[in-house]
């Protein structure tokens, strides 16, 4: 991979901090941080910009809180100014670089890469029967805690040679231990952390269908053996090239038996279906009052899956009686119209556009 330089002076501009401020606010102009900020904005801006131009700018301290859907997380967040601003400054010139490197089956937290693109590609793949008999699939240990600076750092400098971006890099970097959860670079240092696992796997082991969503993996291939030789080699790769180490709950298995969880789905040859606890979730919300929004998200969610009589049976509930179609997305309501034409489709929401949905 070619080398790059000259990026430090671009991210520490005064147009592109400006830029960031703008993108970083977006959608939280209410947040106490930003309306702190805002009383001496232009200030602020120029403090910041002096501060990256001295490589006098220090990460400031952490608040932490805990999540607990779908399992317990500790949830790392920066002060609005300067931190985040100095995220999305150095984002807005780095992005195209990383993206530039990432593999086409690589997704989670890249721009028309989410979960709906891996579902597709899963669904392409599985076109080929007879090359998808078995499955791969393993995710790694503590992935994010577990990433080990010293070779995120190495695999930054085969990337990166600007010496001023490096040392602002570095300083994020070592603000926490491994990559804390929140933090906006750290879903692209993540990606990028794994990109050489990435291209090995494609370009050394030439596997065809691979998909990595975070630190998720699924790899399908028509012969079990090869897959269990692939696991050790993998288990081997991770652990002396990244200090990673693949959680004990690995699994080698029939697609046709048992299906892939993944992505929020379960994919079989011929069908897909919505995961089980998306499902308990979707009728748990629909016990409560929900709001607008959660109904149409819920359902956008299993549009994309082959379960029209589950869809049928929840938004039957008469606390959803009163929500109408403009709730629902325009691109869902276009798609519905448009698979209610192709009677061979068998899409999941098919019929459904007749019928009144309300709350």
């Amino acid at each position: 991979m070619k080398r790059i330089g000259k990026l430090y002076q671009e991210i520490c501009s005064i147009e592109n901090l400006t830029l960031a401020d703008a993108i970083a606010r977006k959608g939280k102009s209410k947040q106490y941080g930003i309306k702190i900020h805002d009383q001496n904005r232009e200030a602020n801006i120029q403090a910041l910009h002096l501060a990256l131009v001295g490589k006098s700018y220090q990460t400031s301290k952490y608040s932490t809180f805990k999540v607990y859907e779908p399992k317990e997380r500790e949830v790392f967040r920066l002060p609005y100014y300067p931190d985040r601003i100095v995220h999305h400054a150095i984002m807005n010139v780095l992005e195209p670089v990383f993206i530039s490197v990432f593999t086409s089956d690589t997704y989670s937290c890249i721009k028309g890469k989410g979960i709906h693109a891996a579902a597709r590609g899963v669904k392409r793949a599985l076109k080929d029967e007879a090359g998808t008999t078995y499955c791969l699939k393993l995710d790694i240990k503590k992935f994010y805690p577990s990433v080990d600076h010293a070779v995120l750092k190495q695999l930054l400098r085969r990337k990166f040679k600007d010496q001023n971006l490096l040392w602002l890099l570095d300083e994020i970097i070592d603000s926490a231990d491994g990559l804390p959860i929140g933090n906006y670079l750290s879903q692209y240092f993540a990606n990028f952390y794994l990109t050489y696992f990435d291209h090995w796997i494609k370009e050394v082991k030439r596997i065809k269908y691979y998909f990595r969503y975070a630190d998720d993996i699924v790899i399908l291939h028509q012969d079990k053996n090869f897959l269990h030789t692939l696991l050790t080699e993998i288990t081997s790769y991770l652990k002396e090239q990244l200090n990673l180490t693949v959680k004990e709950n690995f699994q080698v298995f029939p697609v046709v038996s048992r299906g892939i969880d993944f992505v929020g789905y379960r994919f079989y040859h011929k069908h897909t279906l919505l995961r089980k606890s998306i499902k308990q979730n979707f009728a748990r919300m629909l016990a409560r009052r929900p709001n607008k929004l959660s109904i149409a998200s819920y359902y956008g969610w299993a549009c994309h899956a082959d379960c029209r009589h589950l869809l049928k049976t929840l938004l039957s509930n008469e606390r959803i009686q009163g929500l109408q179609y403009n709730l629902i997305p325009k691109s869902l309501y276009r798609r519905q119209n448009k698979d209610r034409q192709d009677t061979e489709s068998g899409d999941s929401c098919n019929g459904l556009q007749d019928r009144k949905i309300k709350v």
